[in-house]
């Protein structure tokens, strides 16, 4: 169960590493669309656990390394634009939101 404060450090991280990705986007995957799906904080707020949506969703695994590799940088724009609100910039870790493959697989299956 997630306290309050965990909702609103989720909600806070998720809008500014959203914009963040925005603006990166076309170094990290140029042609691909990355969108922050969910963010889950952990209880003492620092590790926040981030699923991205990568669309078209081939070649996902090397966007995810490039994203992987830039948590640092990405991290310390966060902290520049949260420093007012935050004690503690979360770590961050980054996973693959696969919702939107599962949901046309199961439409291709329908369609059958």
């Amino acid at each position: 169960m997630e306290s309050t404060r965990q909702k609103k450090v989720a909600r806070l991280v998720q809008k500014e590493l959203a914009e963040i990705i925005l603006h990166h986007g076309g170094e990290l995957a140029p042609g691909k669309m990355i969108s922050v799906t969910t963010v889950r904080i952990s209880p003492d707020l620092s590790l926040a656990k981030v699923w991205v949506s990568i669309f078209p969703s081939q070649g996902s695994e090397i966007v995810m390394s490039a994203l992987r590799n830039s948590v640092p940088r990405l991290r310390y724009e966060m902290g520049q634009k949260v420093r007012n609100q935050l004690r503690i910039i979360p770590e961050i870790a980054f996973f693959i939101d696969d919702s939107n493959d599962y949901i046309d697989n199961i439409s291709n299956l329908l369609k059958e």
